[in-house]
């Protein structure tokens, strides 16, 4: 029984470290090294070297070649970028980043982007997402996205044109 304990800690061990690191660090702190789009960065965990792609969990964000896009990508590069957060990952999304909230300086990055007409919250099977009070306050000021005669959503937009090249 003690080989098959010790056998069975050193695969998840070396399955942790290669595999998925969000499986065994839910909460870290990591500095912020590049901002692919809207909702998603890839962050360094403090205590690593290893990079890691995360998704922001509970915002949907314009698509790059989607109005609004650029201004997402770039207001989440200049709010993040070489900043060290507090990352809380929950799981893995279909393209295998890590899904996290992520904070700077005890404020939720995601709420923020919404707030700002940057993304909307999140929808999934009739459930508005966390930051449907940001969304509704940034549509009633006609912030960013919201700005538009008629915004349309990232999910409807990827489902007409694909995604971005």
């Amino acid at each position: 029984m003690n080989h098959f304990r010790r056998a069975f800690v050193g695969v998840w061990l070396a399955w942790a470290c290669v595999g998925v690191p969000w499986a065994w660090a839910q909460d870290f702190s990591a500095r912020v090294v590049s901002v692919s789009d809207g909702d998603t960065v890839w962050v360094t965990p403090l205590q690593s070297q290893r990079r890691m792609k995360l998704r922001l969990q509970g915002l949907d964000a314009p698509e790059r070649c989607q109005p609004g896009g650029d201004e997402a990508t770039r207001a989440l590069r200049e709010l993040v970028l070489n900043q060290t957060v507090a990352v809380a990952v929950s799981g893995q999304d279909d393209y295998q980043r890590g899904l996290a909230r992520i904070r700077l300086q005890g404020k939720d990055v995601g709420a923020f982007m919404v707030s700002q007409g940057l993304a909307w919250s999140y929808r999934f099977k009739g459930d508005p997402g966390p930051y449907v009070r940001e969304e509704q306050a940034a549509r009633q000021a006609k912030r960013g996205v919201f700005a538009q005669a008629r915004p349309e959503r990232p999910y409807d937009f990827r489902r007409r044109h694909g995604p971005c090249e």
